[in-house]
């Protein structure tokens, strides 16, 4: 069975009454007021302390300096700076004179040691303040003493069996007319029996040839080292002969 209910209307006034609605502007609101901005600090002017200014008093004791008057120097003061003065102008002309005194030192203590070195390296006594001497003059010179010696050798009697294992050494110095002045022996070693014979030659040999001009200008003696070598050092041969510059026994 089905029920069935009608739907009713609702009934609807005949003059339905009238609402009038209106809507009302919203009441502007008064600006805020604005703030004054902030003051902004003043500012504080630095310290800066007062400068005494003391113009013044410079200027009075620059015045009192102007009007000091000068020291006066008494006649004793005066004479001992004059001679302090003349004592150090003498000094300054002396100047040149001490220098040329001790440059003349040390030429002659130049000279003086080369001659020391001339006699130990065989070479030349030297005269003093005289010129050098020509080199190749010099090994002419020698030249000729190592010929002349070879010569008298060969007529003075060696037993080759007498000779060392050892090296010995004679200098022997001429006078500037070729004559011997000395022969002394400066290394025996075990060669008494060449040294022996060495002496015998040379004694032969003199005198030897005069020493050229230029030589004898510079020259009062020249000596010579004779080296005397055992057979396994090189000494193997007969005679005599030169030894490189800078070579020793």
């Amino acid at each position: 069975m089905i029920l069935f209910f009608p739907r009713q209307e609702p009934r609807i006034a005949d003059h339905p009454a009238r609402r009038i609605e209106a809507t009302l502007a919203p009441r502007p609101s008064a600006p805020p007021a604005a703030e004054p901005p902030a003051a902004a600090p003043a500012e504080i002017a630095p310290f800066k302390p007062q400068v005494t200014r003391k113009l013044l008093a410079l200027e009075k004791s620059e015045k009192r300096l102007a009007d000091a008057a000068p020291p006066a120097w008494s006649k004793a003061e005066r004479e001992d700076m004059n001679k302090f003065l003349r004592e150090l102008d003498d000094q300054a002309k002396a100047g040149p004179d001490l220098a040329q005194r001790s440059l003349n030192m040390a030429r002659a203590a130049g000279r003086q040691q080369a001659r020391r070195d001339d006699e130990d390296d065989v070479l030349l006594e030297r005269l003093p303040n005289s010129p050098p001497v020509d080199p190749f003059s010099l090994e002419m010179y020698l030249d000729g003493l190592v010929k002349k010696l070879n010569r008298s050798a060969a007529f003075v009697r060696n037993d080759p069996r007498s000779r060392g294992m050892k090296t010995a050494a004679v200098l022997i110095r001429l006078n500037p007319n070729g004559s011997l002045r000395s022969f002394r022996v400066l290394n025996a070693g075990d060669q008494q029996a060449e040294i022996e014979f060495i002496r015998s030659v040379v004694e032969r040999a003199v005198p030897f040839s005069a020493f050229p001009a230029d030589i004898q200008k510079s020259a009062q003696s020249l000596a010579m080292i004779i080296c005397i070598l055992p057979a396994h050092l090189g000494g193997g041969g007969f005679g005599f002969a030169r030894i490189p510059d800078g070579s020793r026994c």
